[in-house]
């Protein structure tokens, strides 16, 4: 999961349910109730520890944090999503593809209505991941809804949060929010990132709720819905794609214009390949003087429009110089399914 939630258009609630502890995770969630809170605040922590799912939430959260630890610091899947995208999309594709088939197996007396709910959620799932980003709102209000629909969509399968703060156009707004911690502006990064933060919790609440009591009481349809979530995804992991990014600023900072920073940027240009890298802006003091200045700016690329495209097929040759980078990624992705299922089979 935590591996998938660094991939832009792959939500850890995909993995979630490609492993089978999709249940699980919703009723867990949902388990910090009234009563959790009401244990919180009289002080009775062994109570209140007892009554969520700590012995399944605490591996699961110490399995992500470790993947996305590893997965920025030692292998960084940021970088080879820039240098080698079809390799890290083929791998994910390659997943989907084959949980898609094994979860449809899972469903008991499949039938036309189970086929009804799946479609409806390929068509859902295909909609929202085509989406177009919209200038909206930063009124308190509006943030906090956006929080709120974000957390929803990282626990759906197929649908990204990330991806839905830049349909809402609060993805770059909320990033720079949080750039401002530990500077002079965090008391004005934190009036903004509260009302998203309640509003994450909120709709975490609620929404956990609805998706258990759906999965107690019609398990195969929502089921057949979330299958259909994962389908339409499939459009946007496709490995195969041309790929549009727009840089967001993140961060500037003034530093002097002989500084090592700034020496050092000088003379070796920065990788403009890399999803961050740092730049310098505008020179503060333009006079020839030690009192010079200029900015060092943090840079964030963001995947705003993709339009995918079939090697040799929709266009003349492969269209990449990673063709076959693609075809591994998919093939590896499609094995670890089968082997994850074999496993599940001999539990």
């Amino acid at each position: 999961m935590g591996s998938a939630d660094i991939v832009p258009g792959v939500s850890g609630g995909t993995m979630a349910l490609i492993l089978g502890i999709y249940s699980r995770l919703v009723h867990a969630i949902k388990s910090f109730d009234s009563r959790f809170v009401k244990k919180v605040l009289t002080l009775k922590w062994s109570d209140a520890v007892r009554l969520v799912h700590w012995k399944f939430l605490l591996p699961l959260l110490s399995g992500i944090l470790g993947a996305v630890l590893f997965f920025t610091k030692v292998v960084p899947l940021q970088v080879y999503m820039f240098t080698d995208p079809e390799l890290i999309y083929g791998l994910f594709f390659g997943l989907i593809v084959g949980s898609i088939v094994i979860l449809v197996k899972v469903i008991d007396h499949f039938g036309w209505a189970h086929a009804l709910f799946l479609a409806g959620g390929a068509l859902i799932g295909f909609w929202v991941v085509t989406l177009v980003p919209t200038d909206t709102s930063e009124s308190s209000l509006f943030v906090f809804l956006s929080g709120a629909i974000a957390i929803c969509a990282m626990i759906l399968p197929g649908i990204s949060g990330s991806y839905i703060l830049l349909i809402l156009g609060k993805y770059d707004y909320i990033l720079t929010q949080i750039g401002k911690m530990g500077t002079a502006d965090t008391m004005e990064g934190l009036l903004i990132l509260i009302p998203f933060l309640l509003g994450a919790v909120f709709g975490l609440a609620v929404f956990s709720r609805l998706l258990s009591w759906l999965l107690d009481h019609h398990y195969a349809r929502t089921l057949a819905v979330l299958i259909g979530f994962l389908i339409g995804s499939l459009y946007v992991i496709w490995p195969y794609q041309e790929r549009e990014y727009v840089q967001i600023i993140t961060k500037t900072e003034i530093v002097a214009y002989d500084s090592p920073e700034a020496r050092e940027l000088r003379e070796h240009p920065p990788d403009t390949e890399r999803p961050i890298f740092q730049r310098l802006g505008q020179v503060i003091q333009p006079k020839q003087d030690a009192s010079r200045q200029v900015e060092l700016q943090t840079v964030r690329q963001k995947v705003v429009q993709s339009s995918p495209f079939i090697p040799y097929i929709t266009i003349e040759g492969p269209g990449t110089g990673h063709f076959w980078s693609g075809i591994i990624g998919m093939a590896i992705g499609l094995l670890s399914v089968a082997g994850l299922d074999y496993l599940r089979g001999k539990k």
